[in-house]
């Protein structure tokens, strides 16, 4: 291992809440299973509304993950957060009272903020009065909301913050977790969730026009198929406990997940400048970022849009800097949806567990790539191989693009 390996921030703690599991070995056991979790959206009647499938978070019932006085004052996507941050911290068997609480630090990603929360009130005040709406609406839709939460309840005093970077905003929060860790701070909770199956939420999105409307389950989501339609909308997410190696050595940390060696982060330029996307770019300077050549990438973590176009986009910049074919390619996230804030930091979580037990899971629902991607989509059953690095690969709506590198701890 490199010097600059050897001194990359480790992650030692994973906590999933996904429509896959609601812990990290549950979603774990279902990807390698390809088992999906799209189905018809049960938190509302859908009925009216052309997009009537997501991946939703099974069995989360929040009495039994937050306490009661937070029920009240915080939205689903901060009920999610905190169970998957907790649950990140109890897996990297810390005591956060133990450390030095300047020390320690938090910082998500937000792509919509408490948005069932906030339709709720809005509810209130239109149908009856403005002192029907309750004094949590100002807090508890707010992006911070869920980084604010998870401070207060671990004693995590050092620099909090939220990157509001939609869908890319998983990789750009845990980029931001690595300067913090540069910075002195000792461990980062990071990551994201979301929560945005409510009738104002699905509205919101369906405003990109890039949903699916297919109402087959299995044929809705087929990222670089030939018959892909859009993508469908998931809830949940992963939290991460990165800490310095340093610091994971001194407190005798039992298990490290991997390491994060390189970030970078892109946007995309004004539709009709006849300039290329920034995607090849960002994943470039990433490479370059971690110190490591193309040819050292073991598996993509594809964003896979399911978006012609987006597609076809993301392909190219992938046979660019790879070459065609090069690298092993998957897309996991057609078993839950996209997540919005929680999608990517899902992504990683799922990329540092593909490191640990080198195998590839693969892509669930698309048969028939579409011949212009010359990628290496992995299809039918996962992929034994040797796992020394990977790439996650997250774009956002309105031209937010991100990519990180992890590597295989040890």
């Amino acid at each position: 291992m490199s010097t600059t390996a050897a001194q990359a921030p480790v992650v030692t703690g994973l906590g999933v809440v996904a429509p896959t599991g609601l812990t990290a070995e549950a979603h774990w056991a279902s990807v390698l299973a390809g088992k999906t979790a799209i189905g018809r959206i049960s938190r509302f009647d859908p009925s009216t509304y052309p997009v009537r499938l997501a991946g939703e978070v099974p069995d989360f019932v929040a009495k039994e993950q937050v306490p009661s006085r937070l029920i009240q004052q915080t939205d689903r996507w901060t009920h999610l957060g905190l169970a998957a941050a907790e649950a990140a911290i109890n897996d990297a068997d810390v005591v956060p009272a133990e450390l030095p609480e300047y020390e320690l630090a938090v910082v998500t990603a937000s792509s919509s903020g408490g948005t069932e929360f906030g339709q709720q009130e809005m509810e209130r005040l239109y149908q009856h009065a403005p002192d029907w709406v309750g004094a949590y609406q100002s807090i508890a839709w707010f992006y911070a909301a869920t980084t604010g939460q998870v401070s207060i309840r671990h004693g995590l005093r050092g620099p909090c913050g939220v990157i509001c970077s939609e869908q890319a905003g998983g990789l750009d929060a845990i980029g931001q977790a690595r300067r913090l860790i540069r910075g002195g701070s000792r461990l980062v909770v990071t990551g994201g969730t979301d929560a945005s199956l409510c009738p104002y939420g699905l509205t919101a999105q369906l405003s990109t026009g890039r949903l699916s409307t297919v109402p087959d389950p299995a044929r809705a989501y087929l990222p670089f198929d030939s018959e892909a339609s859009g993508y469908l909308p998931g809830e949940g997410g992963a939290m991460l406990l990165v800490e310095s190696a340093e610091a994971a050595e001194a407190r005798g940390a039992q298990q490290i997940y991997g390491r994060i060696l390189g970030y970078a982060a892109g946007f995309d330029p004004a539709p009709g400048s006849e300039r290329p996307p920034a995607l090849r770019r960002t994943i470039a300077a990433a490479l370059a970022d971690a110190g490591v050549e193309p040819a050292a990438v073991d598996v993509v973590f594809a964003d896979a849009f399911g978006v012609p176009g987006d597609d076809l986009a993301e392909a190219e910049a992938l046979t660019e800097v790879f070459g065609p074919r090069a690298v092993p390619v998957t897309a996991p996230k057609t078993l839950t949806g996209r997540l919005y804030g929680g999608g990517a930091a899902l992504d990683v979580a799922t990329a540092l567990l593909a490191l640990r037990d080198q195998i590839v899971p693969h892509t669930v629902g698309p048969s028939a790539p579409a011949p212009r991607y010359e990628i290496d989509l992995v299809l039918g059953e996962p992929r034994r191989k040797e796992l020394n690095t990977a790439l996650v690969v997250a774009r956002g709506h309105g031209g937010f693009n991100a990519a990180l590198v992890v590597g295989r701890a040890g």
